[in-house]
Formats: structure tokens, sequence, C-alpha cells
């Protein structure tokens, strides 16, 4: 089988593996991302605004779905920029034990920099997720073959 789509166009891409740090340094030029849970048995993801710190994403939540859902569980978090026209761009997927932040001295540090929702309401918690788990893919022009 040829690498072509469904229209006929020949494949001009790669996936290429990303390395650790390649992927931190992905999520921290990005700030919105999707939070993945599970909700009544079922895959559900929720768009967050978030904070890179260090190797943890930190989002506000005023609480419902998003907050119940982060804590404490196993959560994925997932950043991407893809380009349909180039037919490149980037996918990083966190796992991690998601908490909620009250340590009243670490929350006076960081709660300037972690972003408001967009939603209206207040924003009462902040959930980080400490990014256990970190993996990463580029879709990346093809190279050409050497001859």
């Amino acid at each position: 089988m040829t690498g072509s789509d469904p229209r006929g166009a020949a494949a001009v891409a790669e996936l290429v593996e990303l390395d650790r740090s390649e992927c931190l340094r992905l999520l921290a030029q990005v700030d919105v991302g999707r939070i993945v849970f599970t909700e009544a048995a079922m895959p559900a993801a929720l768009p967050v605004h978030y904070l890179l710190e260090g190797e943890e994403v930190l989002f506000r939540t005023g609480g419902g779905r998003y907050f119940t859902a982060a804590r404490p569980a196993v959560v994925g978090f997932q950043v991407d920029n893809l380009d349909p026209a180039t037919r490149t761009g980037w996918s990083v997927l966190g796992v991690g034990q998601a908490y909620e932040v009250v340590d009243s001295a670490r929350l006076a540090v960081i709660t300037g920099g972690v972003p408001e929702g967009w939603a209206s309401g207040p924003a009462a918690h902040v959930v980080a997720v400490p990014l256990q788990r970190l993996t990463g893919h580029r879709l990346c022009p093809r190279r050409a073959a050497a001859g």
C-alpha cells in the first residue's frame, strides 16, 4: 500500500516521537489544553486555560465537573497544534494524579500566574496535574529519500 490519503494525495508527512524536554517546551508555549478524565464510566475531555509550572499543569476551577473529575484521580492532559493545510503539527499527552493545591504559601506564589478560566463565575480552586508520564509526537514533512 502506498502512502496516500482517500483523495489520492501522496502522504507528505511522517510522525516523529518527541522527548520529554521537547514536550515540556511545547506545553509551555500554549495556554489552553484539555483535561481528560472518566465521568460516569465514560471518557470525557474539557478545555482548560492552564499554566505549566516545572512539570505540573495548573488550572483554576470553580467546582462542578472540572473539579470533581480532576481530584483525586488519574487524568490525562492533552495539547496540540495542527495545521491541516500543511499536514504538520504536534500533540503532547501527559498523565498524572491530579490534586487540589491547598498549601497557602504555594497558592500565594502561583495564584497570580494561573490564568482565570474563560467562563464566568468564581474559580476558587487550583488543580495541579504532575506530568508523571509525558509523550508527544510531531507530524513533520517527510524527508526525501537518500539516493
